[in-house]
């Protein structure tokens, strides 16, 4: 149900993604989450596209957090700034983060490899778990679209976003 990926820059870090609708407590997590007592970040899976998506995030997260770069006070809200296309993290939060009201969550935990918080988790949210690999069942493609200002002509969506997030710090947008 869940995925787990190790990042191969960070041998000693892994990824675990957990996706989940119909989910009734989004508030509640929301608070837990920023009192600290879930460790991972929240996000609205209508604006993924795929799980690759997530990972490019999360890396990215923790590459900053070692050189002492993040633009966010913690590792978890850095993984929902670098899902962005723009340079505003309160935009970001609003967009990819999870409102109160939300009925379904992406959950991205980052862990050493030997550790599993999975079932902890889990375990506080009240939902229904998909298998992180059916987010497109949930992607809003017309939103992301616009926000990311994708065109007909560039095809695939999920390579357009991606290379978005990962130039934003390069390219100033419009």
């Amino acid at each position: 149900m869940h995925l787990t990926q190790r990042l191969e820059l960070f041998p000693d870090h892994a990824v675990t993604q957990l996706l989940f609708r119909d989910v009734k407590n989004a508030a509640e997590l929301r608070k837990k989450a920023m009192e600290g007592e879930i460790n991972g970040a929240l996000i609205n899976p209508a604006m993924i596209v795929m799980p690759f998506q997530v990972l490019v995030a999360a890396n990215k997260a923790v590459h900053l957090q070692k050189i002492g770069k993040m633009k966010t006070r913690s590792l978890n809200s850095e993984i929902i700034f670098n899902l962005s296309p723009t340079n505003n993290i309160s935009e970001a939060f609003k967009r990819f983060g999870i409102s109160d009201n939300d009925n379904a969550v992406h959950i991205v935990l980052v862990h050493s490899v030997d550790e599993d918080h999975v079932a902890d988790t889990v375990a506080k949210v009240d939902g229904q778990q998909l298998q992180v690999d059916q987010v497109s069942t949930l992607t809003d493609t017309d939103k992301i679209k616009k926000l990311f200002r994708v065109t007909p002509k560039e095809g695939n969506l999920l390579d357009a976003v991606v290379c978005r997030m990962a130039t934003k710090d390069v390219v100033a947008q419009h």
